[in-house]
């Protein structure tokens, strides 16, 4: 009698965990590619309290066909920490130009013009613009899914060899943009940001060398202007 309660309560046991392997294999099938992304992406965003890299812009006019492509340095630390994004990049090519992005709104200053623009990232052109396109960066699961309808598009290789996944992000909402692309790698960090304008215009963002979470001064986001600098408003 005990040996055929104990073999009873075998079989209950082997049934139960095959079926809860079930549910699981089942739910992770349910969320797919996407969602495993999305959870990276989010887990990322939780976790970034800074970063600095290599940047490279790419920028084309889809009219005329030609792309003008600006190389610096950037420096940025997330929403999430500072209660609004903050954005310096030190362009170094073509020309040398500093952009300081807190927010929504930019400063541009040319020093070769002895110049600084200042205005909102969603009119931004020239070398501003990828200040914008960096928000991406700073974006939880939950506002990318309130904001956009998000699709998986495929695992891609960039520029160096990095694996990616490439996700292709729609607005909800009317902007000045009508798609953005971005290409995730397997941590969960944007590492390129397509943004296509409504007159089809584009404007790519790429991030190499990469240091997340290291020191950075909130003093870096105040340009230091000269006293006669002319100022532009955008």
């Amino acid at each position: 009698m005990f040996k055929n309660i104990s073999n009873t309560a075998i079989l209950r046991k082997f049934i139960f965990s095959a079926a809860f392997g079930l549910m699981l294999a089942g739910s992770a099938m349910a969320q797919g590619p996407l969602g495993q992304i999305l959870n990276r992406m989010d887990a990322n965003y939780k976790g970034l309290t800074s970063l600095k890299s290599n940047v490279t812009m790419v920028k084309t006019d889809s009219v005329l066909g030609e792309a003008d492509t600006y190389e610096g340095k950037t420096s940025f630390i997330p929403e999430s920490l500072a209660g609004k994004k903050y954005v310096r990049i030190d362009w170094s090519k073509p020309v040398v130009e500093n952009i300081v992005v807190i927010g929504d709104s930019y400063q541009l200053f040319r020093p070769k013009l002895n110049q600084v623009i200042k205005g909102e990232t969603k009119s931004a052109k020239s070398g501003a613009a990828a200040g914008g396109a960096l928000a991406f960066v700073s974006m939880s699961k939950d506002q990318l899914k309130a904001n956009y309808n998000v699709i998986y598009i495929a695992e891609e290789s960039i520029s160096g060899g990095v694996k990616t996944v490439h996700l292709q992000l729609t607005p909800k909402t009317k902007t000045s943009y009508k798609t953005a692309d971005l290409w995730v790698d397997g941590d969960g960090m944007p590492r390129q940001a397509k943004v296509t304008e409504n007159n089809n215009d584009t404007t790519t963002v790429l991030l190499t060398g990469i240091e997340k979470n290291t020191k950075v001064d909130y003093s870096l986001f105040k340009l230091a202007l000269p006293k006669n600098v002319k100022v532009v408003t955008s």
